[in-house]
């Protein structure tokens, strides 16, 4: 069949078509070529971009102030030095897909993390932004903290966490949960190498709260800070129990009663200014010493108000935050878990110029006597000293360890032991100071000379012993005591004995365990002679993989 013989009779245009495109079809419009590529174009998108990831979205920021909280932008404001920061990752977003997750994926995934300097000194930090999915963790999330941990580590820099999280994100499913196993297992590889400091300036539950107890200090603000493993409606269906966030696990309860929270304060920037003087305080890593300031004279510097402050009778109480005011410089000091387990004080300050961690018996609690909760605070204090170079001071007034069922039943035996290990395994140098008692074997827990402490003090009032003359007395004579006609009279003429003869001041002296009986006015001299004498202590670790701390 020819071209001449097909049927090209044209097609009727539809009458609709045609209305919309007249008889000759659609009319294509002109492409629209988009702008030139330039330079300019192309940093001023990214320009507003930037602007508008800093910014956050309104709704949010608003809402976080009406919590009474700041966001995690200003609060690095607050932390760090004056532009000092240098964010890394703000453009990340998570992959997820299903439940909606990829219809919302906005930049830096709920997590600001970065580097600045606190007082010049480099640190990393990472701050969980709670108006970006309550800051709860995702997979992208969980990787930008822990590229953050993986810099401070290899550049020995500190760590600061700022949490402020619902917690894992459910809609991410198993990755979350990997993500937070990634993050534990860096604490842990940089505990002991790097000071880790976690912040908790709102929720941070479920696994999230881990991070704070592998943490070597824990910071929490009253009425905003929440920080459990399982919040109130989990605890109330599975218990029972109805119970308030604040009751279960507020700063007042982990200041007070858990021993969680290092640090607490009244509100977010008293907070994060004591982070800064605590990030002064401590060295950037386990290779390098603490910063130091220029001696201040301390070597001879005597304070006779130190006689004072502490009675010679062994039974009247005294509080040793005094004594340890008049031996630090400047009488600063930064007291570690000041609201738990008063019965002993650790802090960190400085004796002429150098930091030094203290721990002191506290006779104004409990007369000053070791219990569990005690010598689990003095444990890791000591730990944390020894792994980072800082020389240990103890000042001891100790009657023995807390008698009873209730101590005995909550493993005393067990947390007692953990601070005479740490003492034992610690190779700073190391200064006791005898103040008075040191009865039983908390004498010896007390860093003794037994344990290996390089210098022993002791004061005109010190008292050494098994345990005290009168109950000594009672003991070896009992038999005597109850045949005599005046026990009473008697018991005196023995405890004077006892102690002529077994606790006068010199006793361990002349048996070479207190290296020097000195007046209490030298004692911020001597101890500070001291330091300076064991500057160089090197001690070397018997080889092997890890002792088995009695946990």
């Amino acid at each position: 069949m020819s071209v001449s013989e097909l049927d090209v009779t044209p097609m009727p245009v539809p009458a609709q078509v045609a209305e919309d495109f007249g008889e000759a079809g659609p009319v294509v419009p002109p492409r629209v070529q988009p702008p030139p590529r330039s330079m300019r174009r192309l940093r001023e998108e990214r320009e507003r971009l930037r602007d508008e990831v800093i910014a956050g979205r309104s709704q949010g920021v608003a809402r976080q102030h009406s919590l009474g909280k700041r966001t995690a932008r200003e609060r690095l404001d607050l932390l760090l030095d004056e532009d000092s920061f240098l964010e890394i990752d703000m453009f990340r977003r998570h992959r997820a897909h299903g439940l909606g997750m990829d219809r919302q994926r906005p930049h830096t995934d709920g997590v600001i993390a970065g580097s600045g300097t606190i007082d010049g000194r480099r640190v990393f930090v990472y701050a969980q932004d709670f108006t970006v999915f309550g800051g709860s963790l995702g997979e992208a999330h969980a990787l930008k903290i822990q590229k953050i941990m993986d810099l401070a580590l290899s550049t020995g820099s500190p760590l600061i966490g700022l949490n402020d999280s619902g917690g894992a994100r459910i809609q991410e499913g198993v990755l979350s949960l990997n993500g937070y196993g990634g993050i534990f297992q860096r604490s842990v590889q940089a505990s002991g190498v790097i000071p880790q400091i976690s912040v908790v300036l709102g929720p941070c539950a479920g696994g999230a709260a881990y991070s704070t107890a592998l943490a070597d200090f824990t910071f929490m603000v009253h009425d905003i800070a929440q920080l459990y493993l399982t919040g109130p409606d989990v605890v109330e269906a599975v218990t029972g129990e109805s119970v308030t966030h604040a009751q279960l696990g507020g700063a007042q309860v982990h200041g007070t009663r858990s021993g969680v929270a290092t640090f607490v304060h009244d509100d977010e920037e008293s907070c994060l200014a004591e982070v800064r003087y605590l990030v002064s305080m401590l060295p950037d890593n386990n290779l390098d010493p603490p910063a130091a300031l220029p001696p201040c004279g301390a070597v001879s510097d005597m304070r006779p108000r130190l006689a004072e402050i502490v009675p010679a009778e062994p039974n009247k109480p005294y509080d040793m935050r005094l004594v340890i005011a008049e031996l630090v410089d400047d009488g600063d000091f930064l007291e570690v878990h000041e609201g738990w387990a008063l019965n002993v004080i650790c802090a960190l300050a400085r004796i002429d110029g150098e930091v030094v961690g203290i721990v002191g018996n506290q006779p104004m609690v409990l007369a000053g006597v070791l219990d569990a909760a005690a010598s689990q605070k003095a444990a890791r204090f000591v730990r944390f000293c020894d792994a980072f170079g800082i020389p240990l001071v103890t000042l001891v007034d100790v009657p023995g360890f807390l008698p009873g069922t209730d101590q005995e039943h909550a493993g005393i035996i067990r947390h007692g032991a953990k601070l005479l290990y740490a003492y034992c395994e610690a190779t700073v140098p190391r200064i006791q100071v005898i103040v008075r008692k040191a009865y039983g074997g908390a004498y010896i827990v007390m860093d003794s000379r037994s344990i290996g402490t390089d210098l022993s003090l002791a004061w005109p009032t010190n008292e050494i012993a098994v345990m005290g003359a009168e109950g000594a007395v009672n003991i070896i004579y009992r038999r005597e005591l109850a045949a005599a006609a005046d026990p009473a009279a008697l018991r005196v003429q023995l405890v004077d004995g006892y102690t002529e003869e077994l606790v006068h001041p010199n006793y361990a002296a002349e048996r070479g365990l207190v290296d020097d009986v000195i007046d209490p006015a030298e004692t911020r001299s001597a101890v500070a002679r001291g330091l300076a004498m064991l500057r160089d202590k090197r001690r070397h670790a018997i080889p092997r993989k890890h002792g088995n701390v009695p946990l």
